[in-house]
């Protein structure tokens, strides 16, 4: 239950600074009033943006890490029980590892798009 819980807690901080980061004010100004309003939020706008896919990237890891800790220690296990089956096993060990990776490496390539690929990046990247 302790697992649960602390999983749901990370998800709504998640979801909560994802919907913070995209969120908008609701309404509607002339052009000079949007101007000013969104050189003012550009700041929050990014800060929350960061916030959140930093987040992102760090659960993702921390996950990551623990599936493939436990991925091979389960291969280190199966080996010891019966070291005739270690090619086989060795074979799935690096194919999981691959895939658990990859999705890391998903999570990464998201949040670099989170940060780099919203309307307010080019105030603070080139």
């Amino acid at each position: 239950m302790k697992k649960f819980l602390s999983i749901f807690l990370v998800l709504c901080m998640v979801l909560g600074f994802s919907l913070m980061a995209f969120g908008s004010s609701g309404k509607e100004a002339g052009e000079t009033q949007v101007a000013e309003k969104a050189k003012g939020d550009s700041v929050w706008y990014f800060v929350y943006t960061v916030l959140g896919a930093s987040i992102a990237i760090s659960v993702a890891a921390l996950g990551g890490g623990i599936g493939q800790g436990m991925a091979t220690a389960k291969a280190a296990e199966g080996v010891a029980r019966q070291p005739e089956a270690s090619g086989k096993i060795q074979t799935l060990l690096i194919l999981g590892l691959a895939f658990i990776e990859s999705l890391t490496i998903y999570a990464l390539v998201i949040a670099l798009i989170l940060i780099f690929v919203n309307p307010f990046a080019k105030f603070f990247v080139g």
